[in-house]
């Protein structure tokens, strides 16, 4: 049967406008390798270049080796009064650091300091080796946790960024893991926005230089080898809009500030994030073969829709699921999705902009066998109804 096999469609269109390719903001072009801006709330790429491309990432590996420290620390695995042991490794690893030695027993609170602000190495092999008995350990760890957060273009070999084989990752993977950090340890995010740090009496500063030439920006972190060139990722919050940057292989510090200070501009002002509410989203559809003829749907998660200036009332909602919904049907069960659309009419393709997860608001149980013959009936009826109608428009 016809209706048996198709994909249901519902549109509402919360605005009657409709929005025209002209009206996207151009997208700016960066003196950089690559480079990705996402929205941290909806998850949205709003401009990129070359934003796959696998780069060697330098110290912005740390993103990694801190997001596994903060996931130990809200696991009860880790405290932040704890002090841990300085191997030699640790001490003789060079570069960037707090200037440790094995006569030191330094806290984890201070290591976390010392690698997100002034990037200490010897910080990251203390903590890597006490999270997992050795750096190599800690380093699969880290694709493992990759691999989870869908950082498909990332491979990590060290907990430090120091160049080696088979060490790389790309400029989205690491806007992703950003916004990650950002969004599953909000409290331990806060390390990032530090302008200076003192240990054993050396105060070094954060080398982020948006953090005081760009006052919305609270983060991230650095990268910088004569491979990678400088790279950095950033964050910065206007009202309920947080856009997250990352810029590799720009040419000098002062560079990698001010491209990413592009980025993130031609973010705030040319799009804004948009909350829907609930009651906008949700959809009522129907079920055949259950105690109710009908069940809600609502979103498995909070909706945030990153849209551009000026079109916010060109937005709408669409409603796929595949038809017809048949009982048992759980609480919380996956249903379909609803697509948010901008600058869609029915002759033209959707401009889908983000898909959002929906499920079930109840329970739905099956129902009797003459409650499920009597839905047979009705599915017959309305498959007929459908043939008719479709042989009667080609007549």
């Amino acid at each position: 049967m016809a209706f048996l096999k198709t994909v249901i469609f519902i549109t509402i269109a919360l605005f009657s406008s409709i929005a025209s390719a002209s009206n996207w903001p151009t997208p700016p072009t960066l003196e950089a390798k690559s480079w990705a801006l996402i929205d941290a709330h909806s998850g949205q790429v709003v401009v990129e270049h070359n934003a796959n491309e696998e780069l060697p990432p330098a110290s912005l590996t740390k993103l990694m080796t801190l997001y596994l420290i903060f996931e130990d620390l809200k696991l009860g695995r880790l405290h932040k009064d704890e002090k841990l042991n300085v191997s030699k490794k640790a001490w003789k690893i060079g570069g960037s650091t707090m200037f440790l030695d094995p006569r030191m027993h330094p806290k984890v609170a201070d290591l976390i300091h010392g690698i997100a602000t002034f990037s200490g190495n010897d910080a990251c092999i203390v903590m890597a080796e006490h999270l997992a008995g050795s750096e190599s350990a800690f380093a699969q760890r880290m694709n493992e946790k990759a691999k989870e957060l869908g950082m498909k273009h990332s491979h990590f070999v060290n907990a430090t960024g120091f160049p080696a084989k088979g060490h790389h990752s790309s400029a989205m993977d690491m806007a992703i893991l950003a916004a990650a950090i950002w969004r599953d340890f909000p409290e331990d995010y806060k390390v990032f926005s530090e302008k200076s740090f003192t240990y054993d009496g050396r105060k070094q500063p954060n080398r982020n230089r948006l953090l005081w030439s760009m006052p919305d920006v609270d983060g991230l972190k650095t990268g910088h080898t004569q491979e990678a060139g400088y790279c950095l990722v950033s964050s910065a919050e206007r009202n309920q809009t947080r856009f997250v940057s990352a810029v590799f292989g720009t040419t000098s510090d002062r560079q990698r500030a001010q491209q990413s200070k592009v980025l993130l501009s031609h973010g705030f002002r040319n799009f804004v994030t948009l909350r829907p509410m609930e009651r906008d989203i949700r959809r009522q559809i129907d079920v055949y073969g259950g105690t109710a003829e009908h069940v809600w749907l609502k979103p498995a998660n909070p909706v945030w829709v990153t849209v551009p200036k000026g079109l916010e009332k060109q937005l709408s909602f669409r409603l796929r699921y595949d038809s017809p919904m048949h009982a048992p049907i759980s609480k919380g069960q996956d249903i379909g999705s609803i697509d948010a659309v901008l600058g869609k009419d029915d002759s033209k393709p959707a401009n889908i902009l983000v898909h959002i997860p929906m499920q079930a608001a109840r329970d739905v149980p099956e129902a009797s066998w003459f409650g499920r013959q009597w839905d047979a009936l009705r599915l017959w009826l309305k498959d007929r109804e459908e043939n008719e109608n479709n042989d009667g428009s080609h007549s």
